[in-house]
């Protein structure tokens, strides 16, 4: 009697085994597309909010220039034409840009930034140097390598050139302090060069800039 229930366990363990073998994997590509189509839905609208966010009646429709990656491999980035509203004064309009950025293309992989960070507070100084102070994501959820650190600050600093000509360069604050990499690598303690050109307005709240050199 004792050889026929261990029989019949060992037939039903290998019976649930094959089972699971074979479910498994067909639960794992439900999971995974299921959380794609949600992650995809979730930053398509949380872009739209930003988006929507940072228009204004009274601030005209323009193409602005934003970069993200090129491909899923995120070697290289890429120019993308967005219709948004912008205003023209240089702070605003540089929070507008980047919240944008931060919402991320439509596209999930081609992420520069990641999807939990946040723009803070976004300053500039009389010497055309912008503050852009991030939340703890930007240095804890970015991928950690030389190549993808340099390609976020990157993609931060082609869009504020494309976009906010009164932006020469760029420093990244991470919750009001001053990091000494982004995720390992990258030096923080410096400054981003942004735009060189010279004889560009500067901030409406600063008056006072240096000259430009010549």
């Amino acid at each position: 009697m004792n050889s026929v229930w261990r029989t019949r366990i060992l037939v039903a363990l290998v019976l649930a085994v094959l089972a699971a073998a074979i479910y498994f994997p067909i639960l794992k590509r439900r999971v995974r597309r299921q959380a794609q189509v949600q992650q995809k839905s979730e930053e398509q609208a949380r872009r739209e909010l930003v988006q929507n966010l940072s228009a204004s009646k009274d601030e005209p429709k323009v193409k602005a220039k934003l970069f993200w990656a090129s491909d899923a491999d995120g070697a290289e980035l890429t120019a993308t034409i967005v219709e948004l509203a912008l205003s023209n004064d240089p702070v605003l309009r540089s929070k507008q840009v980047l919240n944008t950025l931060l919402a991320g293309p439509v596209d999930v992989e081609l992420r520069t930034l990641p999807p939990d960070a946040a723009l803070l507070a976004f300053y500039l100084l009389p010497d055309g140097t912008g503050v852009a102070d991030f939340s703890e994501a930007m240095a804890t959820a970015v991928p950690s390598g030389v190549q993808s650190e340099e390609l976020a600050v990157d993609s931060i600093t082609r869009t504020l050139e494309a976009n906010v000509p009164q932006v020469r360069r760029l420093k990244i604050l991470i919750h009001g302090q001053e990091a000494e990499t982004l995720a390992g690598h990258l030096d923080l303690t410096q400054t981003f060069p942004v735009s060189a050109k010279p004889g560009q307005a500067p901030s409406a709240q600063s008056p006072a800039a240096a000259p430009a050199k010549k």
